[in-house]
Parts: structure tokens; sequence; C-alpha cells
């Protein structure tokens, strides 16, 4: 057998084995999922009466985000008239465990005491806003037992089962490092270092002058000598000026020759200084 066949049954083998892997794993999840994760209805004792009906409802309400908003009891007697009876209340949305004491009304203490009741069947279902049911089944006598037996209230219920407090979230506003463009002002000008307007004030104060504004001059040429290391200080500062490409920086053609303050700053930004000009 070759090489590369043998290699290509090793590759099968593994690849069949990691699917097995994730199959188990998948497996293992929804069987805890289905074993520790099941809803649960628990019968508490009402203090409405015979028209009461308390009760708990658990689930995860993590993985099933919802708001139960509404329980029907429904009765199905095939051996008695009538055979089938049903009762609904709305309650306030719940979005996590909760116990209530719903008041039922009359009809519900007619389902209870129905002729035959004791061979009958109840089904609780309750229903959350988004239009998911959930279903409970048990025997009418069983039902009826649970609540003659129940210790419990709901405010005991909350206090057995009272959980942490909610985790805070905290939104902060999303920002930006790229500044919304100036609003028009019209024939206003800016006072900054790149407006020839204002020029000499900066030039005086970084050179740690004492504020004392610097009165501009025009230059009579500038060049570059050789030595240019093209990293673009002098276009970024005085464009109409320097045009720096991919080996060099070059004057342009042209180029402006009245603000020596700015062609000074760019003069001096040149870490390898190589800006000449003359003062006109």
């Amino acid at each position: 057998m070759s090489s590369s066949i043998l290699a290509l049954i090793i590759a099968i083998l593994l690849t069949i084995g990691l699917i097995v892997k994730i199959g188990v794993i998948s497996l293992s999840i929804g069987a805890f999922y289905f074993l520790f994760s099941k809803k649960k209805l628990t019968v508490l004792q009402t203090g409405h009466g015979a028209n009461g009906f308390a009760f708990a409802f658990e689930w995860n309400a993590a993985r099933e985000p919802i708001s139960i908003n509404q329980i029907q009891v429904k009765l199905y007697n095939p051996f008695s008239t009538p055979t089938e009876i049903e009762v609904t209340r709305e309650f306030a949305p719940q979005k996590d465990d909760f116990g209530i004491d719903v008041d039922m009304g009359p009809g519900f203490t007619k389902l209870l005491s129905i002729a035959g009741f004791d061979d009958a069947g109840i089904t609780i279902i309750l229903s959350s806003k988004e239009g998911v049911t959930t279903v409970f089944n048990m025997k009418a006598f069983a039902f009826k037992s649970k609540m003659e037996d129940s210790k419990q209230t709901v405010a005991v219920w909350e206090l057995d089962n009272k959980k942490g407090p909610t985790k805070k979230f905290y939104h902060t506003v999303s920002r930006s490092f790229i500044a919304e463009p100036l609003p028009s002002t019209g024939n206003k000008t800016l006072k900054i270092a790149s407006n020839p307007e204002f020029a000499g004030e900066f030039t005086a104060a970084a050179a740690g002058g004492d504020g004392e504004a610097v009165e501009n001059f025009s230059v009579s040429k500038v060049w570059i000598e050789d030595g240019c290391i093209v990293c673009n200080a002098c276009e970024d500062i005085y464009e109409e000026v320097f045009e720096v490409t991919a080996d060099t920086c070059l004057i342009r053609d042209g180029a402006p020759l009245d603000d020596g303050l700015k062609i000074l700053e760019a003069s001096d930004a040149c870490p390898v200084e190589v800006i000449k000009f003359n003062r006109a």
C-alpha cells in the first residue's frame, strides 16, 4: 500500500472520529438541557378561595426570552356532560421564573365541581405575548389534590426561590476620532497657524518668544538639497509649494513665495534639513 493511500485512509478515519465526537457532544448538551432545564409548574396555595388558582412557573428565560401573560385551565370529561370546560385569565407579563395567585372567577369553581371530575383530565396552558405556549397535562383528581395539599403560598415560594440582583448593563456612547466638518462661517476666518494672516503670532509663541507677532516675509528662491527622505512633512505644511514624489521632493511650478513664515515652518520641520531658501 502506497504512503498516499495510507495517508488518505488515516485522514478519513480522523474526519469520521471528529464527526462522531461532535455528534456525541451535541447529544450530551441536548440531554442535559432536557433533564435539568425543563419547564416546571408548581401548584401553590391560593388566597382567593374556591375561585383561585396559585402556581409557580420556572423556565430558562435566558434561552427562551418570552413574557408569560395568560393561563388557561381546560377540563376534558368524556364520561359526563359537558365534556369540555375551559377558564382563561390574563395577568401582568412575567419575563422570568415567577409565582402568582390568579382569581379565575366562578367558572373555575364550576370546573372543579363538575360531575365525574375524578375521571376527567386537566390541561394547563401558559401562553406568552410572543405566541409561545407551554402545556401541562394531569389527571383531574391529581390536580385537585395538589391544590388542596399545597401549604406553600406565593410569598413563601418567592422567598425560597429568590434570585440575586440582576446584573446591570451600561451602554456607552459610540465615539469616532473623525471630526464632523466645521460649519460655514461666512466671511469669518479661523485664527490658526496655517492661516498666513495669523502665522506670525503662532511662530512667536512656538519659538518661546515674548508673544509679539513676527512679521511675515517673502522669499526669492526655495530649493531642496540632496538627502530628502520623502517624509511628506513639508507637503503637509505647505502643499502649494512642496510636492513629494516617490524619490524626492520638488518645488512646484509657479509656487507662491510670499509666505516666508510657512516656508520657514516647513524647513524647520524637515528632519534631514534639506529645505533651503533665500529671503527676498
